[in-house]
């Protein structure tokens, strides 16, 4: 399977531009051979969504992401605000297409609400996490989008719905915290821990460009189920960034070592009711 991440930029607000953007980076896609183009989060119009003064949602069904998902030779992941029915409710999402139509939408789980970021001022989080369906059924993924995968119970949980690979959306931005952070690290980190732990490749997608105090840094990169990185973009400027993966070491991986199997569900069933009784929840 050839993936292509896409490490792109956004204007703020300006939809139209960053389709035209994610069209060409997807003929580029199409030109390599890419099975799968994944673009960052919230691609198609930016993330600081407390400067943007118009309406940027769309749904589902809207023709700008039907005519995007045509343009893919094979499948494609892409972030935009999500709106739901009745203009009540707009999600953080990222939408799976494959063959033109939708596949699956992964709305963000946890929004950060803390420093400057204000995600829970626009968004409403999420409620369900699923893997699903690629390359015809042929394997299976999992989207976490950017602070979705701080969070290791959801990787557990798309790992045990048999998800081969995990696709992780970002936008990440460097120097936010003074003390004892620095994103890329944090990030590698984060995804060799998955690939090692629970087997599987895990493909980070970050953007680039600059939105008032936030830089982002690109360095998208692919890790493989032994947890090395066995590609990674550059940092802070657009690229298109092709690897090829064999999913098969998926399989490999997990029966040599069968750390995915032994995840005894009925035990931590058990304890988190117990937690949850206890008060454990927000």
């Amino acid at each position: 399977m050839r993936l292509a991440l896409a490490q792109v930029d956004a204007v703020l607000g300006d939809v139209p531009a960053n389709i035209e953007r994610a069209g060409r980076a997807i003929a580029e896609a199409n030109d390599s051979g890419a099975d799968i183009v994944v673009f960052p989060e919230l691609s198609l119009t930016g993330f600081s969504m407390a400067d943007i003064v118009e309406d940027v949602s769309m749904p589902l069904d809207d023709p700008r992401l039907t005519d995007l998902a045509k343009q893919a030779r094979g499948g494609l992941l892409v972030g935009f605000p999500e709106a739901q029915a009745h203009g009540l409710h707009t999600y953080n999402s990222a939408a799976y297409f494959e063959g033109g139509k939708l596949v699956h939408v992964h709305r963000k789980l946890y929004l950060p609400n803390y420093s400057i970021f204000e995600e829970r001022k626009h968004f409403l989080p999420g409620q369900t996490s699923r893997a699903y369906p690629v390359q015809g059924g042929k394997h299976r993924a999992a989207t976490l989008i950017c602070n979705d995968a701080w969070q290791p119970q959801l990787a557990f949980l798309s790992t045990q719905d048999g998800a081969m690979i995990m696709l992780v959306p970002a936008a990440s931005a460097q120097s936010m915290f003074p003390e004892h952070y620095d994103s890329r690290d944090y990030w590698q980190g984060i995804t060799r821990f998955y690939g090692r732990m629970y087997q599987l490749y895990v493909v980070f997608v970050n953007r680039v460009g600059t939105e008032g105090q936030l830089r982002f840094w690109g360095g998208s990169h692919v890790v493989d189920p032994w947890g090395e990185v066995v590609a990674e973009g550059r940092g802070y400027e657009e690229q298109l960034l092709t690897v090829d993966i064999d999913v098969t070491e998926v399989r490999r991986r997990r029966r040599g070592i069968p750390l995915v199997r032994e995840a005894r569900l009925g035990l931590l069933r058990r304890e988190i009711d117990r937690l949850l009784e206890e008060g454990g929840d927000l």
